[in-house]
């Protein structure tokens, strides 16, 4: 199957200078891997390049285990927070909230970035919750979910992840970083050092960002979610909101979708058997929020509708 327009609207972006270049991955029954552009300045993309996932990490580690917990019956969705994690200090939100952004969590920290690991952790643990529960999505969510998995576990949050997702998926080059010769994301950053402010004091207790990770893993990742039984019930809304959301996961009709700051994606159709997942730099050469996810929304749009377009392409002809 020809996924040229898909390959077209990259190569127009690159030559709009909205990244560098990209590494791809669709599922059509089988994967395929397209390398596009370069990864800095006369280093083109190739194979094997290890990307900081930014908050794709969510769904890669946290989101994960914590759905296995929901599904294992370990974890109540409607329980309250404070019920399983005794530090947060506001009794109203509850499990669901947290994984779907319902929370009314207000993510403001004052002088954030000048506070030491500990100091970070002690303000999320009394941060503002507002009464309305609408969709806002806040990393402090996830870091909550994040601190969850360490108590409960008694370990830091790399080791969980290894044990429970990395190593039961097969994904070999996953972790934390600081990581050796990672994609650069920003010129005023060591290079595998993570993006993410947040993660860069949390460290590896970082349940919103912080992972590596390389397009074959992320491959082997989705694949499980195409096939494993635990990924069947995910294209339901859990919301209970004015935005339909699975867990972790945005719903977009039947694809769920995580999107990274960095400049990443994973999307997933599991019913049609579909699939994509982009990584690329963005935010080395500049850093347009706004006008990136115009141009991300826009490239998504153009996978979905070409993967659709396999899928009845199969159809027919069977």
């Amino acid at each position: 199957m020809s996924y040229q327009k898909i390959i077209d609207k990259i190569k127009e972006q690159i030559q709009q200078h909205i990244y560098l270049g990209a590494s791809l991955a669709l599922y059509d029954g089988k994967w395929q891997e397209f390398y596009l552009g370069e990864a800095t300045s006369h280093h083109k993309t190739k194979a094997g390049l290890v990307y900081d996932l930014a908050s794709v990490s969510k769904v890669v580690g946290v989101g994960t285990l914590i759905i296995f917990l929901v599904q294992e019956g370990k974890l109540n969705l409607d329980a309250r927070f404070q019920s399983y994690y005794p530090d947060f200090q506001d009794p109203s939100v509850t499990v669901r909230q947290l994984l779907t952004h319902t929370s009314g969590i207000d993510p403001f920290i004052p002088n954030r970035n000048h506070l030491n690991d500990s100091e970070l952790k002690r303000a999320i643990h009394q941060v503002t919750v507002k009464a309305d529960k609408s969709f806002h999505y806040t990393d402090i969510n996830f870091i909550l979910l994040g601190f969850l998995l360490e108590k409960i576990y008694g370990q830091s949050l790399n080791h969980i992840l290894q044990e429970h997702v990395f190593d039961l998926f097969g994904m070999v080059k996953t972790s934390f970083g600081p990581v050796r010769n990672a994609v650069p994301t920003a010129k005023n950053i060591p290079i595998g050092t993570v993006h993410d402010p947040k993660a860069q004091i949390l460290g590896v207790h970082t349940g919103s960002a912080g992972l590596f990770s390389t397009l074959k893993d992320l491959e082997v990742f989705t694949s499980h979610y195409l096939k494993d039984d635990f990924a069947a019930v995910l294209t339901q809304d859990y919301a209970f909101s004015d935005k339909k959301r699975s867990l972790a996961w945005d719903l977009q009709g039947d694809w769920l979708l995580h999107t990274g700051y960095t400049g990443t994606f994973v999307l997933i159709n599991i019913q049609e058997q579909r699939a994509a997942v982009f990584l690329s730099n963005r935010t080395y050469e500049k850093d347009e929020r706004a006008q990136w996810i115009l141009d991300r929304d826009e490239l998504i749009g153009v996978i979905k509708q070409a993967l659709l377009e396999s899928y009845s392409s199969k159809i027919s002809s069977n």
